[in-house]
């Protein structure tokens, strides 16, 4: 997600204060117990969603695979490193096989005298888990807003592989699952039909991009039975009866949760972290954890 107001109507201090002063968000904070709850609880309190998938290609010796993913940290914001390190507690706790995480997990715009510790925090909270479980990665938009090049080098190091417009095949006896990743839709360099042109044939492949509408395009392959995505912070703000107020670009059709394009699945993850304001309400962040399992025969 990010607040660049000319290519998406993302939650900006200035949108957030009209909402308030329309009185549509007012009301939905009072009627959950005011403000604070908003800005100082929900912000904090992470929700570990289950959320079985039915993949049609997913190999027998895969059934009952565990995958978690993260995305949207945005250290350097409301993120910092006791509550990533809290967040961390909480997945290593799921005992999941794999880790896939889509991106943006720098706040800002441009790399600044704070971004080197950011990176740091990162480093030092990423690499444990990354030791634990074999971790995944693609980058956001925000990552190349502040340094995508230091953000590689900080997924190098934590032992986390880059997936951008890559394959990595795992393999179990003689059966395969393939992860694929892509460049950051909005900023990067996207290689699509050549991630797709290296793809064995047989197995499931899963992809991971940071910008959830993207699935449109994926889909559209038909060789990925699910795509991973985060970007839209699922709103930050979710008014009861209306849903999110605002979204930003490429985070408008698929905003948070399960969806079917065609023959994909497609899940959007409501992050971690945050932009500014640092508020959520109705949205809390999230742990998402796959139960894979091979869809039946009808």
């Amino acid at each position: 997600m990010d607040n660049m107001p000319s290519k998406q109507g993302n939650l900006s201090r200035r949108d957030f204060l009209k909402l308030l002063k329309a009185g549509v968000v007012d009301l939905a904070l009072l009627a959950a117990g005011g403000a604070g709850w908003s800005y100082l609880f929900e912000p904090g309190w992470v929700q570990v969603e289950n959320v079985t998938v039915n993949l049609p290609r997913l190999a027998p010796n895969f059934h009952g695979t565990r995958i978690a993913q993260i995305s949207d940290i945005h250290m350097g914001g409301w993120m910092n490193a006791a509550r990533l390190q809290h967040a961390a507690d909480l997945l290593l706790a799921q005992k999941t096989d794999l880790l896939l995480l889509t991106g943006d997990f720098l706040i800002g715009h441009g790399f600044n005298s704070d971004s080197e510790q950011h990176l740091q925090d990162l480093l030092d909270i990423l690499a444990p888990l990354a030791k634990s479980i074999p971790s995944f990665a693609v980058l956001g938009n925000h990552d190349y807003w502040t340094n995508a090049d230091a953000v590689r080098e900080m997924l190098k190091q934590s032992g986390i592989t880059d997936l951008t417009n890559s394959v990595f095949t795992l393999s179990n006896g003689n059966q395969h699952l393939h992860l694929c990743g892509v460049d950051d839709i909005w900023e990067g360099d996207v290689r699509l039909d050549e991630l797709v042109s290296r793809l064995p044939n047989e197995g499931s492949a899963i992809l991971l991009a940071h910008e959830p509408d993207f699935a449109d395009t994926s889909a559209a392959t038909g060789r990925f039975d699910l795509q991973v995505s985060g970007h839209s912070h699922g709103g930050q703000v979710v008014i009861p009866f209306y849903g999110p107020p605002v979204l930003p670009y490429l985070g408008r059709k698929y905003p948070s949760g399960l969806y079917r394009i065609g023959e994909m699945l497609q899940y959007t993850n409501r992050g971690l972290g945050m932009i500014n304001p640092p508020v959520r309400f109705n949205c809390p962040p999230e742990i998402t954890v796959f139960n894979v399992s091979k869809a039946s025969a009808v």
